[in-house]
């Protein structure tokens, strides 16, 4: 099971992103959980996932959410703002699986 958290401003932008990240990971037949938070929630949901992903409009908080991410052992980026404006789930699936392999 993947653990895959998207953070944005409100945590509403990004729902969905979320649902059609599921959809992609179903049609993958990747076991995922995909969920999403508000940025003051992120850093306790962190200990819970396996990656994080960043919505566009927050990179100015990479370096925070870095630190973090860095003592609870996850990669993390952030989401590429085409995909993101698009609402491509398939493709901001990949860039997290790939996040976790390396």
């Amino acid at each position: 099971m993947k653990n895959i958290l998207l953070a944005c401003s409100a945590g509403m932008s990004t729902s969905l992103l979320v649902s059609k990240m599921k959809e992609a990971a179903e049609a993958k037949g990747v076991e995922a959980s995909i969920w999403a938070v508000a940025q003051d929630k992120a850093p306790k949901e962190m200990e819970k996932a396996d990656v994080l992903l960043i919505g566009p409009q927050m990179r100015f908080m990479k370096k925070k959410f870095s630190v973090i991410a860095d003592k609870v052992g996850i990669p993390l980026d952030v989401i590429d703002p085409m995909a993101y404006g698009r609402v491509d789930g398939e493709a901001v699936l990949t860039k997290a699986l790939e996040l976790m392999e390396e």
